[in-house]
């Protein structure tokens, strides 16, 4: 039986957010006493919707703490063409260092037809098509403010039509071991309507090549309204399993992992491909304290990642949310949110 992760999510506050930008996902590291966080914006003159499938480009932004404010400082993955795999669109961060370097994951897209300047050009048909061409890649540089350098090729490609994972590859999370030796968790799915699953993939190296560690998802369940997305992993060298920490995304009103949609959940694994989830798996849920004392209900609370200590203990939670109180609902901004994670 798995153990439970031992912290809970307390107070929050606004640790990233522009004024003319929905901001979405983030990925924090700490390198020489500063805080650099990569997150991915669009305009908000865009409107929200499915803009982040077409519009969405990942930035840096710095804190002297963890907590924040973050002040941007400039666009690390702009558009490069549509001749390649994210040509027209980035997101999904995920920023890792190993051996002197730093390896931003993410997820890339392109595009034929004009580039959306308002949600009302962007139909389900042409959203689903942009959907299903989601790709991971990655970007490596020698200075945590660049430039990072990308690879023309995806890292993991979807399988043909007989797997679960048919459609795309997205969602990267990923724990790299002192070897170099790195695990990637990704999320895909059979085909539209069905549910979202994870998979892991493996390299001996952390700008791969990656192949699967197993033919089937990590965690599979019976109840097709059992969706789950948006992981966090890392490997916890003491007891020698992997951790993570993904969003609850169940469907149709079922009671899912956490009981609660949009919650997030923990789980481990010793090989990382049987995945346990705690007997008292959730972390965080969308009911939430500000540092200020007020109480809200959010829409969302979801990308999830965390932060730790030197002595490898997670200390701070980082999740995308925003001013609504129905699920993708903005009428106002969207930001990253750091939330305290206190120990039980």
């Amino acid at each position: 039986m798995a153990a439970n992760l031992g912290y809970k999510a307390g107070k929050a506050s606004v640790a990233f957010a522009m004024e003319d930008y929905y901001i979405w996902d983030s990925s924090v590291i700490l390198v020489d006493g500063i805080y650099h966080m990569f997150a991915s914006r669009w305009p908000k003159s865009l409107g929200f919707g499915s803009n982040w499938l077409f519009n969405s480009e990942i930035v840096h932004a710095t804190s002297p703490t963890p907590e924040g404010p973050y002040i941007f400082q400039n666009v690390v993955l702009p558009r490069r063409g549509r001749a390649y795999f994210d040509g027209m669109n980035t997101h999904n961060t995920c920023i890792k260092a190993w051996d002197g370097k730093f390896y931003l994951y993410y997820m890339g897209t392109s595009y034929s037809g004009e580039i959306p300047t308002h949600e009302s050009q962007i139909d389900s048909h042409r959203a689903l098509e942009v959907w299903n061409r989601k790709r991971i890649g990655v970007a490596v540089a020698d200075n945590i403010n660049g430039p990072f350098v990308r690879q023309d090729h995806p890292l993991l490609e979807p399988r043909d039509p007989s797997h679960w994972d048919c459609t795309v590859t997205t969602n990267p999370t990923v724990a790299i071991l002192p070897s170099g030796k790195t695990y990637m968790i990704y999320k895909s799915r059979s085909g539209v309507g069905m549910p979202l699953k994870l998979g892991m993939a493996v390299a001996d190296h952390p700008a791969g090549p990656f192949t699967r560690l197993s033919d089937d998802p990590i965690l599979d369940f019976k109840d097709d309204n059992a969706h789950v997305e948006d992981p966090y992993l890392w490997y916890d060298a003491s007891r020698k399993i992997f951790c993570m920490i993904a969003k609850d995304d169940v469907k149709n009103g079922a009671h899912g992992i956490t009981g609660e949609w949009g919650s997030g959940f923990y789980a481990e694994s010793q090989d990382g491909i049987s995945f346990t989830i705690a007997p008292d798996p959730t972390v965080y849920t969308r009911h939430v304290t500000w540092d200020n004392g007020r109480k809200t209900l959010q829409g969302n609370l979801e990308r999830p990642s965390v932060l730790f200590d030197e002595s490898g203990c997670p200390t701070h939670l980082f999740c995308a949310t925003g001013s609504a109180e129905i699920p993708y609902a903005f009428t106002d901004n969207t930001f990253v949110a750091c939330l305290k994670l206190q120990k039980e």
